[in-house]
């Protein structure tokens, strides 16, 4: 049996493995699919990814599938119920975190048609395709990730510090961070 390499980080759990063969890398340009990566990667400041994947189902329960404007919509009943949900990370900073960052992305698919034009228009369009040979190369934070973070907050949202915005582009596909030694790698070209 010939068994695919793989970027090293998912190691054997078949649901990180699924996430890194099917998602993670990918380039994404609907706008739901990215409010949700970007409600997720705040989420996950301070936690692992894995048990935010574990969680998934209950963020998309929790935030109407990641619709940004019910998500706007939601009050403060709202925060004081999916504090008590255990299905998501009960923490209130996050929570409301995800309601406001709901606003502003409302607000730059307003201004710029969608957010996904607005973010892909960072990079002309096309994906940065990086050549790690091993994840040590890979960076935490880069000048884009810098520059979208700042731009994030300057325009309202919290937990989008550069960290979490290099793990989101990385997420969907605006970065390609596969190894080069992964399978994955050269279908990640957009």
């Amino acid at each position: 049996m010939i068994t695919a390499t793989r970027c090293p980080w998912c190691g054997d759990d078949p649901l990180y493995v699924a996430y890194h063969d099917l998602e993670w890398g990918v380039p994404v340009h609907d706008d739901r699919k990215l409010f949700e990566m970007l409600v997720l990667e705040g989420a996950q400041a301070g936690l692992s990814w894995i048990t935010i994947l574990r969680k998934r189902e209950g963020y998309r329960a929790a935030f109407h599938g990641f619709d940004p404007a019910r998500v706007a919509a939601m009050d403060e009943a709202d925060v004081e119920r999916l504090l008590q949900d255990p299905a998501i990370v009960r923490n209130r900073l996050k929570i409301n975190s995800a309601i406001r960052n709901a606003r502003v992305f409302l607000e730059l698919q307003r201004r710029h048609g969608s957010f996904a034009a607005w973010l892909w228009a960072k990079v002309d369009g096309k994906p940065v395709v990086n050549r790690w040979a091993a994840l040590a190369e890979c960076p935490a934070s880069t000048p884009l990730s810098d520059t979208i973070s700042k731009e994030l907050k300057k325009a309202g949202m919290n937990f989008v510090g550069s960290t979490v915005i290099y793990a989101f582009l990385q997420a969907t596909g605006v970065v390609n961070d596969h190894l080069i030694s992964c399978h994955r790698h050269p279908e990640q070209h957009g």
